[in-house]
């Protein structure tokens, strides 16, 4: 039974097109479902509209799914719609009438919000501990090889001297960043919005300090209509964040194919990194590298993707925002699998010291050489020039 279901049957073409594959996302969305289910259940024991055996009874019944979810024996079929539906139909079936209680004081709507909160600032969370992780791994990468010195680009063209010191501590520092702005992002999320129903409350005094403790959110999200204004606000803003991160990978594996190129061979990636071709047998590719490449725009696209789809919506709830679940859940998997593969990457290459010091020609030196004109009291402009000459 749907939730919304009042007698009269649905075009099944019309179900297919609605529905989509929301049922299929969903399954990621069960336990967190069930959590806030459980938070929601406890507050109306409190507020009298449970008794205490009713309260147990759905608890103990909520964590069953949650364990069966564990072991991928509770599946969300297409005439569920979605996680929210299948775990109440599940609990009807299970107690009876006491399951057609679970869904008093809240709507859909504030149910979808509030599971999607819940699994965003788990994976928000898993993000912070990945790129945690990739700092700890560049630092053992610049003190073992930090030292060696390496030319410098800028247009594509040989610069100034630089090392792999200052190329991997530069990545360290913006990955600090990157942590700064995952907190940031989890810090706006981290609002409660069970309660504000389908976005204009709900006609029954209820307790939501009590379940914004229950789920460890930091506050309420008190204004109803704004919960669902936040919907895309801050999915897209998340994925800012994750993208920021991707736009740093990006340029480590673009730094990464280019200077582990023979012409090159600065780096060194390990033969078991390397895919082949079908007909040229020599080649060893870093195709890899080149994905982890690939998937920031793929970033940058769900966020846009986001944006647009909650863009000249007017106040309230529109079907619109379901199409912005499937973008979340890419960016949080696209980002995580993409930083566990850097971390895997840095840890495992290598530094060509011969090659790195066969690149350190002389023109590399020519700064060098005007501020050393200007030490002996040459003025900069001039020094510039009797350099200049020289090429």
């Amino acid at each position: 039974m749907k939730l919304w279901e009042k007698g009269h049957p649905l075009d099944k073409k019309i179900e297919a097109f609605t529905v989509g594959d929301d049922y299929l996302l969903d399954q990621k969305l069960v336990p967190y479902d069930c959590l806030a289910s459980i938070a929601h259940v406890r507050m109306l024991g409190q507020i009298g509209i449970l008794q205490k055996n009713e309260v147990e009874k759905l608890v103990r019944e909520l964590n069953r799914i949650v364990e069966l979810d564990r072991k991928s024996q509770f599946k969300i079929l297409k005439e569920d719609e979605d996680c929210h539906t299948a775990i109440e139909n599940h609990l009807i079936g299970e107690l009876g009438k006491l399951g057609e209680k679970v869904h008093t004081a809240r709507s859909r709507n504030d149910q979808v919000l509030t599971a999607l909160r819940l699994y965003e600032k788990d994976r928000l969370t898993a993000c912070r501990q990945q790129l945690e992780k990739l700092i700890g791994v560049f630092r053992r990468f610049v003190k073992q090889y930090g030292q060696i010195q390496l030319p410098g680009y800028t247009h594509m063209r040989k610069a100034m001297v630089s090392s792999i010191g200052l190329w991997g501590q530069g990545f360290i520092d913006s990955m600090k960043d990157n942590v700064y702005l995952i907190d940031c992002a989890y810090k706006l999320i981290d609002q409660c919005p069970l309660g504000t129903g389908a976005g204009y409350g709900v006609p029954i005094k209820i307790d939501r300090p009590f379940v914004a403790r229950l789920l460890k959110f930091k506050r309420v999200q008190k204004n109803p209509i704004y919960a669902q204004h936040s919907r895309g606000k801050f999915e897209s803003t998340l994925l800012h964040s994750l993208s920021q991160i991707m736009i740093d990978l990006n340029k480590i594996a673009t730094d990464l194919v280019l200077f582990s190129m023979d012409e090159f061979g600065y780096f060194e990636l390990p033969k078991s990194f390397c895919t082949g071709s079908s007909i040229m047998p020599q080649k060893q590719n870093p195709d890899v590298l080149e994905l982890i490449r690939a998937k920031y725009h793929l970033l940058v696209a769900y966020e846009m993707q986001i944006k647009n789809i909650t863009g000249n919506l007017i106040s309230g709830y529109h079907r619109d925002f379901q199409l912005t679940k499937e973008p979340v859940m890419k960016g949080f998997e696209i980002t995580l699998e993409s930083l566990a593969m850097m971390s895997l990457i840095i840890s495992k290459i290598k530094v060509n010291r011969e090659n790195c010091k066969k690149g350190m020609t002389p023109e590399l030196f020519a700064t060098e050489r005007v501020y050393e004109l200007v030490k002996q009291g040459m003025s900069f402009r001039e020094a510039y020039r009797k350099i200049a000459e020289e090429y």
